[in-house]
């Protein structure tokens, strides 16, 4: 039975270590894989590769994933722990499935599976075969998961880190960075070690900061105050000309410029696409609507959030002739949908979310324009927007707050009295409001953990400030809760 915290959100599996390890690790692996042969959706090689990010509980459970696959009757890869789109790549080239354990962002208690096809990651047809297949997982499963308790087969192993980093110095160059120096902020990511190599072979100089050994939730959309305090410190120093950083399996990134002031995830993937010269933009609505205003792509595709949304929408945009497609989101994690061709290198397209690839490239748009990070900033005329959460919220107070909202006119009126009138409303996912004054305040439920998040855009950074303070208390409000709860 499906235990009650563990649920596809966003982007794979998600819940409590508690209701994950043992026998939901192994079952949810074996009905991936069950689901994969019973669609005719697996290489000659059997092989299924599987990583892991540097949770205290991600062992364990690669460990239980790599023996679900021999049960399943696959050859299991151990690539150890690396960050999730190099062992996607690594998968997408060999045409073999993969599965990372991981929980990205969110705190040690909780972890996840991510699973990717021999096509590339996974979309909501395959979460819903999945939850079936496990469903129809009998008891002789049970027995051979009990027989296999303490398994311990040498599996093969694989270096994909290497190829990755290859893959960006082929394309880049190893000059692109020349000049620069660039602060990384290790915490416990599991890209940390490679970020520093690939910058370093692209010609920058690095200081690591902040390493730890214990796991820390960093969160690249919705900031900890003692990151953004951390950078300004560090920033202080006046040694780098900017700050870079991943969450926890390196697939969303974090940058900053000299000041320690953090780019929007939008903003990050503006400077991307401008760099790489990409003309279709698919994106959730939780981006900034400066996207369109920027006139860098002559297409934009909205989305909901979660990078099953985005890719979904740019395979249509590919198949239907769409040229440069590159996919991003609010909390920075970039998608490349097409391959990239420039001085004679190609760089093949990688569709799931990758942090490498644009901090890459807004580090190289420095270089090639001979800007500020924050000029460069500057002349996109992004605007300001802000985010952040109230924790602790199931989705048993979430959706009814959110189907009253969108759906109930005088309530959203009343709500809405203090920032201003209503003067349209989105329901793509959540209920997102424009507001008269061209401000806009957006509600969702997270799909990773119990948490309600708050998207504002306004004319200024103060503004913004106060618009999100705003409607994170008046939400705790509506749904009786003493305090932002964030």
């Amino acid at each position: 039975m499906m235990m009650s915290s563990l649920k596809f959100g966003t982007s794979g599996l998600r819940g409590l270590v508690g209701d994950l390890l043992g026998w939901p690790s192994y079952g949810y692996s074996l009905a991936f894989l069950r689901h994969l042969d019973v669609n005719n959706a697996v290489s000659a090689s059997r092989q299924v590769l599987v990583g892991r990010d540097l949770r205290s509980s991600s062992p364990e459970i690669a460990r239980l994933v790599l023996a679900a696959a021999e049960a399943a009757g696959f050859e299991p890869v151990d690539c150890g722990a690396v960050p999730t789109p190099a062992l996607a790549l690594a998968a997408l080239e060999r045409q073999a499935p993969a599965i990372m354990v991981t929980g990205s962002h969110i705190p040690d208690d909780r972890n996840g599976l991510k699973f990717y096809a021999p096509t590339g990651e996974i979309g909501k047809a395959d979460e819903a075969g999945i939850l079936e297949a496990f469903g129809a997982l009998r008891e002789n499963d049970l027995l051979e998961f009990e027989a296999m308790a303490e398994w311990e087969h040498p599996a093969a192993s694989l270096d994909v880190t290497a190829p990755f980093v290859e893959r960006y110095a082929a394309f880049f160059g190893e000059a692109a960075l020349a000049g620069l120096t660039v602060g990384v902020y290790q915490h416990s990511s599991v890209a940390r070690d490679i970020l520093v190599a690939v910058l370093e072979r692209l010609g920058a100089r690095t200081i690591a900061y902040g390493r730890a050994e214990n796991f820390i939730p960093v969160d690249t959309e919705a900031h900890r105050p003692e990151d953004l305090a951390l950078l300004r410190e560090w920033a202080g120093e006046k040694r780098c000309d900017a700050f870079v950083s991943t969450d926890g399996d390196g697939d969303r990134p974090l940058v900053a410029d000299a000041d320690g002031t953090v780019l929007r995830g939008d903003v990050i993937g503006l400077l991307t696409a401008h760099h790489l010269r990409l003309s279709t933009i698919v994106t959730p609505v939780t981006s900034s609507s400066a996207i369109e205003r920027s006139g860098i792509a002559a297409t934009v595709h909205r989305t909901r959030v979660g990078s099953p949304f985005v890719i979904a929408a740019m395979e249509k945009a590919v198949q239907a002739g769409e040229a440069g497609v590159v996919g991003f989101e609010a909390n920075g994690g970039l998608l490349l949908g097409s391959s990239v061709e420039r001085d004679g290198r190609r760089l093949e397209a990688l569709p799931t979310r990758d942090s490498v690839l644009p901090i890459l490239a807004v580090l190289a748009e420095m270089v090639a324009t001979k800007t500020s990070l924050a000029k460069l900033v500057d002349g996109l005329d992004a605007g300001f927007t802000a985010a952040h959460r109230l924790t602790a919220v199931p989705a048993e107070e979430s959706g009814p707050f959110l189907d009253r909202l969108g759906e109930d006119a005088a309530f959203r009126a009343q709500f809405f009295r203090e920032a201003g009138e209503v003067a349209d409303i989105d329901r793509l996912d959540g209920v997102r409001v424009v507001l008269a004054s061209g401000e806009t305040v957006h509600y969702r439920a997270s799909g990773n953990a119990p948490e309600l998040r708050c998207y504002v855009e306004a004319a200024s950074a103060d503004a913004a400030g106060r618009l999100l303070d705003w409607g994170l208390g008046t939400a705790a409000t509506a749904m009786g809760r003493s305090g932002s709860g964030a």
